[in-house]
């Protein structure tokens, strides 16, 4: 009996519940309060746009439309997309977003894994230049004449996707998380026989899956909204992306074929445009942001209170 005894277990003791105090209840509630009025006031412009572009002229310039539409009608969507030249439009921000993604992708993640390494040579010099380029450039005119004129980009896709392939900002972010992943693993690899492009590959951009999904949130979100490189850019038609051709539908700068006969219709697509404008190149932003949102706030965590 005496050694069952010294035998047995001994039990953990019950951890102190913590008791909830009455500021720490009042502070739920307004922070329950906040949080809310937060929510509100966020979603209540974007459900305000999305009545609006339903909802009939009238309605809309007496202010009566709040959230529900009004008058409910598609005049507007059915305007803008029965114009083959819309369609063309959204195939080229697609292709424009797809290519300059990628592009940027590789570009920030090689640099960024490069600057992230502290033994290089001229490594805190390549950061200066990085981040000085972030409050200084050489201005709109001297762009345009290295794009257009120097380098012949003029009318090409290049135009939009090589200017802004790298933004500091990511780069910083990319550095900071590869510098605060484990060098065990990059010295084990380097054991086994991998060089740096094996490591980088197999070992490095396995585990920074959460940073590279909110790098391509960043850049595609860049390059879909993006039109001034656009307009600055391209001339034709053809090469326009969706940005451009609603924004010149919302300027007037696009007549149709028959003024007279649409003249009701530019009524109708003068009225409630810009909330057409807002949903159409928004909604597909809004249907990729659920499948990489869980990596989203990890990898801007991750990447950015470490450096």
């Amino acid at each position: 009996m005496v050694i069952q005894a010294a035998n047995r277990p001994t039990p953990r003791p019950r951890p102190r519940r913590q008791e909830v105090t009455r500021g720490y209840r009042v502070f739920q509630v307004f922070n329950a309060l906040a949080l809310t009025l937060v929510v509100v006031l966020t979603l209540y412009p974007f459900f305000n746009i999305l009545a609006r572009s339903f909802s009939e002229t009238s309605y809309i310039r007496r202010g009566e439309v709040n959230l529900l539409p009004k008058g409910f009608n598609l005049t507007t969507y059915g305007y803008v997309m029965s114009d083959p030249v819309f369609w063309n439009s959204y195939k080229n921000t697609v292709i424009y977003t797809v290519v300059a993604t990628a592009v940027a992708m590789v570009l920030t993640t090689s640099l960024a894994y490069v600057l992230s390494k502290k033994h290089l040579k001229g490594r805190t010099f390549l950061i200066g230049v990085a981040v000085f380029t972030m409050f200084f450039n050489g201005g709109i005119i001297p762009q345009y004449v290295l794009i257009s004129s120097t380098l012949g980009m003029r009318n090409t896709i290049w135009a939009i996707v090589l200017p802004n392939a790298i933004s500091v900002f990511n780069l910083l972010v990319m550095k900071a998380f590869f510098e605060a992943q484990p060098q065990e693993l990059e010295e084990a690899a380097a054991i086994d026989g991998a060089n740096t492009y094996s490591t980088l590959l197999r070992v490095v951009l396995p585990l920074s899956k959460a940073v590279i999904a909110t790098m391509i949130l960043f850049y595609s979100v860049t390059f879909w909204n993006s039109w001034f490189q656009a307009f600055l850019y391209l001339d034709r038609k053809e090469l326009w992306p969706v940005t451009i051709y609603l924004r010149n539908l919302l300027a007037g700068a696009m007549g149709t074929s028959d003024p007279g006969a649409a003249s009701d219709v530019a009524l109708q697509t003068a009225a409630n445009i810009q909330a057409v404008t807002i949903v159409l190149i928004a909604t597909p932003i809004m249907l990729v942001y659920p499948f990489i949102q869980r990596y989203f706030v990890t990898g801007v965590m991750l990447g950015s209170v470490k450096g």
